[in-house]
């Protein structure tokens, strides 16, 4: 079983930065595509970044310019960095592996981290 720790929420302010973590843990074989995404308040959740095992990258066009996605695959972590921070993105974040053990593949959540863009 694969289990995803977040950490790096919180509270910042406008114009701000916070970076978020996502390590992954458990009996893995592979990691393919390692994303970011986002939940506001009465809205769906939307894709922020995505990375594939390439290093090919894709974002959000509300956080272009602004936000970083990462990942070391060592360590089977994956990292946003996020600048420029707006009220509008505030949100509980959660990061999405997808890859596969040594019997299946899986596509795994982490548990959502807290961010709060506000003065």
């Amino acid at each position: 079983q694969v289990q995803l720790v977040e950490s790096g929420g919180g509270l910042v302010q406008p114009g701000g930065s916070l970076r978020l973590s996502c390590a992954a843990s458990g009996s893995i074989r592979r990691i393919n595509a390692m994303g970011w995404y986002r939940q506001a308040p009465g809205k769906q959740r939307e894709l922020v970044a995505r990375i594939n095992s390439d290093g090919n990258t894709n974002y959000a066009d509300s956080v272009k310019g602004r936000f970083t996605i990462s990942r070391d695959n060592a360590k089977n972590t994956v990292y946003l960095q996020m600048n420029s921070l707006k009220p509008e993105d505030t949100a509980v974040y959660y990061c999405n592996i997808d890859g596969s053990t040594g019997w299946s593949g899986f596509n795994s959540w982490g548990q959502g981290t807290q961010v709060t863009v506000s003065s």
